[in-house]
């Protein structure tokens, strides 16, 4: 163990629910991929499942290296990358056409290793550094609203407006982290009321055209999203077919699950490996399953508000719930989805759901955390005395 704690470094409690988590996502994947071969065709569910330790396996050796770069880096490396997010977003919106029978407005896929990559994933990360970046810069200075457009407001609401026509879901939550950023770095809140009206006249405006001219705007999903929200609001109407057969799953499941690999529904209920994989796990095992899975993530949480109110310094801090926001949002949010509480929105649960993207996303906020918390055991004096005398033991011994 002495020797782990070489290479692994920061919030230990942080490492250890990563661990679970990671762990335990092969267990549901190994279930709910039964569907993609169902729906491809071809493959095997261990083909997914090797695929799926795949991407983990990349993601940790992400999470491994970025723990141990200074976190004073990365508010320049996202000013670096700002004009990067833009191209790569432009150049997914643009490209008209399906992959793996979905919208490719979302994704990119890299060549030579052949992996869809989605881009809006990655900007959410780098946008929300960039705004802690300009937030810890601009600490004691009075913030005017104009002196603030061009540096901050121009570049958040680019990246918003490339995600929104594909994906709507994603650019919402996006704009509602950067306001709650914005807020806990102390953003003047009548500014922040100014930003939502823009946000939200901006995007009425555009849905009132895309609705209107529904062919001559590409890339667009509004129809979708208009059915999804009006079938969540209106009890009365006919439910998707997701929505149905994710219940039904949970419903199965009871109180303690059917049992692992067990569930009905994983070759029919779609996007079971990633939207719908909560689905799958209450099945599986349970509600008390769900439950703790969920509690792991609240733990999450708690750690990463614990390490941002101990750094200290104030662009740690913010960094800290940049990277830590959009992850436990995301677990809730997917959770709510599975259980009917919120509208489908396609967003996959943070470790556990297939895909690259996450994982590695995930795995790159979480390094960033890590790398927050390493500094806070450096300027520790207990820590510092504690591996003083961890030295003098291996000398003696």
């Amino acid at each position: 163990m002495d020797s782990l704690g070489k290479y692994i470094k920061g919030d230990r409690y942080l490492w250890a629910f990563i661990g679970l988590l990671a762990v335990f996502s092969f267990l549901p994947i190994y279930s709910a991929s039964t569907n993609l071969v169902v729906v491809h065709g071809s493959s095997t569910v261990f083909h997914y499942l090797f695929k799926h330790a795949l991407f983990l396996a990349v993601g940790f050796i992400i999470l491994f290296f970025t723990q141990f770069i200074d976190y004073k880096y990365f508010g320049g490396l996202a000013v670096l990358a700002m004009p990067l997010v833009f191209v790569l977003l432009v150049a997914t919106l643009i490209q008209g056409q399906t992959e793996e029978g979905a919208s490719a407005a979302r994704w990119l896929r890299v060549p030579i290793i052949n992996v869809l990559f989605q881009t809006s994933t990655a900007a959410t990360m780098v946008l929300l550094i960039y705004c802690a970046r300009y937030l810890a810069k601009n600490k004691d200075k009075p913030i005017s609203f104009m002196e603030s457009f061009w540096p901050l407001l121009v570049p958040v609401f680019i990246t918003i407006a490339l995600i929104f026509p594909a994906n709507g879901s994603t650019a919402v939550i996006l704009f509602i982290l950067v306001l709650i950023l914005l807020f806990l770095g102390n953003y003047p809140f009548r500014y922040l009321l100014l930003m939502l009206l823009i946000g939200v006249f901006a995007a009425g405006v555009f849905i009132f055209v895309a609705l209107k001219l529904r062919d001559k705007i590409p890339s667009n999903r509004v129809h979708t999203w208009k059915g999804r929200v009006e079938r969540f609001m209106d009890k009365n109407a006919e439910e998707s077919y997701q929505v149905k057969r994710a219940k039904t799953a949970i419903v199965l499941g009871g109180q303690f699950g059917r049992g692992p690999g067990k569930s009905a529904l994983k070759a029919s209920l779609p996007q079971s490996s990633s939207d719908f994989i909560y689905a799958i796990i209450v099945e599986e095992y349970g509600a008390v399953g769900g439950i703790i899975l969920l509690f792991i993530y609240v733990m999450i949480f708690l750690r990463v508000l614990i390490i941002a109110t101990k750094v200290d310094r104030y662009f740690g801090s913010l960094l800290v719930l940049a990277m830590g926001l959009p992850i436990v949002s995301q677990a809730l949010i997917n959770m709510g989805v599975a259980v009917n509480l919120l509208p489908v929105t396609g967003q996959t649960l943070p470790l556990i759901s297939a895909g690259g993207t996450s994982i590695w996303i995930s795995c790159f906020g979480l390094g960033v955390i890590l790398s927050v918390s390493r500094t806070i055991q450096k300027d520790d004096p207990f820590m510092l005395e504690t591996e003083n005398i961890k030295e003098n033991e291996e000398k003696i011994a």
